[in-house]
Order: structure tokens, then C-alpha cells, then sequence
């Protein structure tokens, strides 16, 4: 990991000198890379091994009030941008974040919080199709987190739907004119009371409305997430649901709702070795359910190993999945295996 200082210059005197020091703050630079192998059953896979390199900048610093502030540059394969969020923390009146669509706002924070040894069943390799909730999350939002208080912290936050990575002094430009303005609300409660046996239990709820036109009359779109995931020694487990109406009429064949379930269970066998095992449920309706029968249920499941070495990461996953993307006999199974490196 590579740091760098910003300083204010010596020649900067008096009241200046005190606004470079309130002003001073340090930066870092993360990074890694990720080398995969994977097979998938009946698909033509090509060349099977694959690579993906990210950097991330982290920058901090403090006023003179003691507030402090925060900022991640996210770049991804390519030094690709991908995401930028700046947080302000406001000491016990709590934080402010601005978020280019890193996924963190909102309820999309809460789209899977299963406990797991890598990634989440639908994230490891095999290409599933399951509709997630998102809210605000992939949006150019702003964000506001109440302070930790008895376990509680609560965030709202709000968005232009669809815009995302609007540079400074400029707007957004012209959006389809469906959408409109998002909002979310979360609660996250962790109750330990004091008390060991449930300072890991971790409770979290959250809900999405979005402003939407269909044929110019409004029929606003609705999500909502729940779950609990609780760690006791070396065992985590966790439940949750979802869900999303989108608001269409227009199409016989336009997805209506769409409702998920997921759990995962996972096993710290030691300080470096972990399995897990999760599984993820997505179901669809249609808005003319004679004229378009509801879709197949989509199942995905995922044994997974991860050891670590220092730096070094190893992580096999072992994927199941069924009726992949809403279609009927669409079945297919995937075996990665991945090797990571942090610098």
C-alpha cells in the first residue's frame, strides 16, 4: 500500500497557514488482482482463465470543527472508473454521503447480506439473471445515517433515478421520462443489550419508492428487503426477503413483481479456512398473468471454500443453478476457481 500526505506549503503564514492544516488529510492507494479459472456445464467457455485488476484511492481528512470527511475513487479493470463516494461525519449528529452508484445506498446496501465464505450463490461465476432490488443505490444519490444509538441507525436517501457520474457544475442532461425522484428508508438493529449472545445478532429492514409514469399516468414502483443474520463463534447464518413492483400495465408480458428469498450459513474453521453453502429464490409475475403465465422459479445455490495466506486468496465455488433467467429447462452448473492478490 502505497501513502500519500497532502501538506500545506511552509510559505503560507497566519491565518492561512491555519486553514492548510485544517484542510491537510492523507490519502492511500489499495489494490489487487484477481485470477480466475471456471467450467460450466453445457456451454461453450473458451478460454477459461480470466483476470481483473482494481485500484481504489481513499482520502481523509478533518475541519476545524472536528468533522471529518471521507472520499473512495473506484477503478476497475482497465483503470476503468467505476464509482466515487464522499461521506461527511458530522460527529454525533451523523453522516452525509454522496454516492456516484457504488451500490452502498439505500436498500441496495441490504440486496443480499447472507453470510458467506466469497460471494453471494449469484455472484460466483454462473450468469443467473435474477432481478435484485437496487433503490437509489445505482443512482447519483445522497444519503443521510443517524448515529449508532442502542444498536439503531437509520438512513434515508434520495436520488434522480437513472442519473449517475454527473460531473461537477453540470446536470444530469435529459432521462427517460418515465422516472422521476427515488427515496429510501433503512433500519439496521444490532440489540446486544450488553450482552454477548446477541452482539451478533444483526436485524435490517428497508423500503423504495420511485416516482414512475406509465402511458403518462403515475403507478409508482415499490421495493422492499428484510432479513437477519446472526454469528455466534465460528457459525453465521442468515434469512431474507425481497421484493419489487414495478409499477407496469402497459404489457400483458411485463414483469408485475418480482419476489426473492435467500439464506447462507457459513463456518469459520479457523482463522484462514471457511466454507459456507447459500442459496437464492427468485420468483415472477406477469401483468396479464392468462396472457403471460408467471415465469419459472429461478434457483441458484453455491457450496464455497476460502483460504487465506497473508495477501493471497484461494476460493473455489461449486454452483447450482435452475431455471436460470426466468426460463423453463434452462439448467446449469459452474465450478470456479479464483486466486487473489492485495497489494
Amino acid at each position: 500500500m502505497n501513502k500519500l500526505t497532502k501538506v500545506g506549503f511552509s510559505a503560507l503564514c497566519g491565518s492561512l497557514a491555519a486553514v492548510s492544516a485544517a484542510n491537510a488529510g492523507d490519502m492511500t492507494v489499495t489494490g489487487g488482482v484477481d485470477m480466475s479459472w471456471i467450467s460450466l456445464s453445457d456451454d461453450v467457455t473458451g478460454n477459461p482463465i480470466g483476470m481483473g485488476s482494481n485500484l481504489t484511492f481513499k482520502g481523509s481528512g478533518e475541519l476545524n470543527n472536528g468533522w471529518g470527511f471521507d472520499y473512495t475513487v473506484a477503478n476497475l479493470n482497465g483503470a476503468a472508473y467505476s464509482s466515487t463516494v464522499v461521506g461527511l461525519t458530522m460527529g454525533g449528529l451523523g453522516k452525509i454521503t454522496f454516492n456516484s452508484g457504488d451500490s452502498t445506498a439505500g436498500i441496495d446496501a441490504f440486496d443480499d447480506k447472507m453470510p458467506t465464505a466469497w460471494e453471494e450463490p449469484w455472484g460466483a461465476g454462473l450468469t443467473t439473471g435474477i432481478t435484485l432490488v437496487s433503490g437509489v443505490g445505482t443512482s447519483h444519490s445522497i444519503q443521510y445515517s443517524t448515529p449508532k444509538v442502542l444498536g439503531f441507525e437509520i438512513t434515508a436517501a434520495v436520488a434522480e433515478m437513472g442519473q449517475v457520474d454527473t460531473a461537477d457544475k453540470v446536470t444530469g442532461g435529459v432521462k427517460a421520462s418515465s422516472i422521476g425522484k427515488g427515496y429510501d428508508l433503512t433500519v439496521n438493529l444490532n440489540p446486544s443489550l450488553g450482552t454477548e449472545v446477541l452482539s451478533g445478532l444483526n436485524l435490517f429492514v428497508g423500503g423504495h419508492v420511485a416516482d414512475n409514469y406509465v402511458a403518462s399516468v403515475e403507478n409508482d414502483t415499490y421495493e422492499g428487503v428484510a432479513g437477519v443474520t446472526y454469528s455466534l463463534g465460528p457459525v453465521s447464518i442468515g434469512y431474507g426477503k425481497q421484493g419489487r413492483i414495478t409499477g407496469e400495465t402497459s404489457a400483458a408480458t411485463s414483469v408485475d413483481f418480482t419476489r426473492n428469498e435467500h439464506y447462507g450459513v457459513a463456518f469459520n474453521i479457523n482463522d484462514d479456512l471457511s466454507i459456507s453453502y447459500g442459496y437464492h429464490q427468485s420468483y415472477q409475475t406477469f401483468v396479464n398473468p392468462s396472457r403471460a403465465p408467471n415465469a419459472p422459479v429461478t434457483e441458484v445455490s453455491s457450496f464455497q471454500i476460502a483460504y487465506t495466506m497473508g495477501g493471497a486468496s484461494i476460493r473455489l465455488a461449486d454452483v447450482n443453478g435452475t431455471n436460470l433467467a426466468y426460463t423453463g429447462e434452462n439448467n446449469k452448473d459452474a465450478t470456479v476457481l479464483s486466486v487473489a492478490l492485495a497489494f
